[in-house]
């Protein structure tokens, strides 16, 4: 063998991995022009049917790792968490708007670190998070008879109760019936974080450079909006956590997460500052993707009949007609447990999640993924993935359930909620089966004409059904007497 062919060998054998494929990009701005602004999961997949599970793309320098398998996040997000649990700056609604101090943004770090312990104290597991279980329950049975009254304001009826849970375990608070102040204003500071932290949704992300533009520059309306979306932001977490501290001054406090983070001791600001923060972050985490799990339930009983009347058959044969379902018939309505699986499976919340930002090189399935890249989840593919999930665009509660000769398939909680697992499993899970034992949902009908609802996610970091009509009405005089009596 020549000079020459052994040296090109021994380079050839120790030349650098390469990025995963993806789009090719343009010189200088690479595939700043292939980002979608409009339900970006959609392109995420494509890709990756051309390119494989684990696709690149760059943008103005930037490496975008994209993920389109459950298992090969696993092996790089949970396995090898120390250096795949950061999140990278992002300069609209991290850094503008102030979303950098929640724990969905929070960079790895001793914070982050104190965040997890705060969380993981109260609402870590599912017997940490019994003790709110008479709040869920509670504030189900309001929404009943709210729907009641209201069955064609279903929307604002499912925000005023996925706030009423959460503000009662976050901050001991007890909303307002009507035009809640802390309701409405974490409603719009939560829109505002999807709209914000959206990938593409903003300029300013892939040229941090920008954020220094004077507001008065032409185009430099996003500084401005920041600016609103800021105050947006600090209202939300400074008038909840406020409130307790007064309550406990004045000794009417009820217990909740910040109550007993505050109570008996001696904090210094830093500690407050987290402890009002981790409250905020579990509040705005909880609060826009339980009202969209709901709202996309009640979706697909509309979409669904034939679904929902195998749900209420069971709840009628374990808990009969004499009273509510609760907590502890659970595990005994493995049907209803499917149903609420599958529709979570059906319309992926958090069709992306945050990006994660890779801490050092790393080397993945022979891939080299350097330091710093962005790392992006495609949750919704994961969910619609026909190799784990069989004829995946199909509606199939029984899909969850064990058959002859057929395993069930995987549980998509694992992937589709954060570090609130089990609160939102509750919270939206009581809601639900309380409300197919007293409601029939069905399509509006119009004139004579039927209301096909279409089911479509909106664009946004937290995504909802598309706007849909349904008709809600009881299922008999003793639902609504059901509805009705004191609990």
């Amino acid at each position: 063998m020549s000079v020459a062919a052994s040296l090109f060998l021994r380079q050839a054998a120790t030349k650098r991995p390469s990025l995963p494929p993806g789009p090719k990009g343009l010189p200088l701005v690479g595939n700043i022009l292939d980002m979608p602004s409009d339900k970006e999961w959609l392109t995420f997949a494509q890709w990756g049917e051309t390119w494989g599970d684990i696709c690149s793309v760059t943008v103005l320098g930037q490496p975008v790792i994209i993920l389109n398998s459950a298992k090969v996040a696993r092996d790089m997000l949970d396995k090898k968490s120390a250096i795949y649990s950061d999140r990278p700056v992002l300069q609209m609604g991290g850094e503008l708007v102030g979303w950098k101090n929640t724990m969905v943004l929070l960079p790895y770090g001793d914070r982050f670190r104190r965040y997890r312990r705060l969380f993981h104290s109260l609402i870590g597991s599912q017997s940490a998070v019994k003790r709110f279980y008479p709040a869920g329950e509670l504030e189900a049975r309001r929404f009943l008879r709210r729907l009641l009254i209201k069955p064609d304001d279903l929307s604002a009826q499912v925000r005023i109760t996925a706030g009423a849970v959460i503000l009662r375990i976050s901050h001991g608070y007890e909303v307002k019936e009507c035009h809640d102040p802390f309701v409405e204003i974490a409603d719009l500071a939560t829109e505002q974080f999807s709209l914000s932290t959206a990938p593409g949704g903003f300029l300013v992300d892939l040229i941090p450079a920008l954020r220094h533009v004077p507001k008065w520059f032409p185009g430099a309306g996003f500084r401005r909006k920041a600016d609103q979306w800021s105050a947006t932001l600090s209202e939300m977490v400074d008038g909840p956590h406020n409130f307790v501290k007064q309550q406990m001054a004045s000794g009417t406090a009820q217990v909740s997460f910040t109550s007993t983070l505050l109570e008996g001791k001696c904090l210094s600001a830093q500690e407050e500052f987290d402890i009002k923060w981790s409250a905020a972050s579990l509040y705005s985490g909880a609060a826009d993707t339980t009202v969209s799990m709901v709202n996309s339930f009640f979706l697909a009983l509309a979409l669904y009949p034939e679904a929902m009347k195998k749900a209420q058959s069971e709840i009628d044969t374990v808990v009969g007609n004499e009273r509510l379902p609760n907590f502890e018939d659970r595990p005994n309505l493995p049907y209803n447990n499917a149903l609420f699986l599958e529709v979570l499976r059906w319309h992926t919340v958090v069709p992306t999640a945050v990006p994660h930002r890779l801490m050092q090189d790393d080397i993945h399935e022979g891939y080299f993924i350097p330091k710093g890249a962005l790392v992006i989840p495609n949750i919704w593919k994961f969910a619609h993935d026909p190799r784990v999930y069989s004829n995946p665009f199909e509606f199939n509660p029984e899909r969850f359930l064990p058959a002859k000769g057929r395993v069930p398939e995987p549980d998509p909680r694992e992937f589709c909620f954060g570090f609130g697992l089990h609160l939102a499993d509750a919270s939206v899970f009581i809601s639900c089966v309380m409300s197919l034992a007293v409601f029939n949902v069905s399509k509006c009908v119009e004139n004579g004409v039927v209301i096909e609802p279409v089911h479509g996610n909106t664009t946004g970091t937290i995504s909802h059904p598309e706007p849909f009509k349904c008709s809600i009405k009881p299922r008999s005089e003793k639902a609504v007497s059901l509805i009705l009596a004191e609990p």
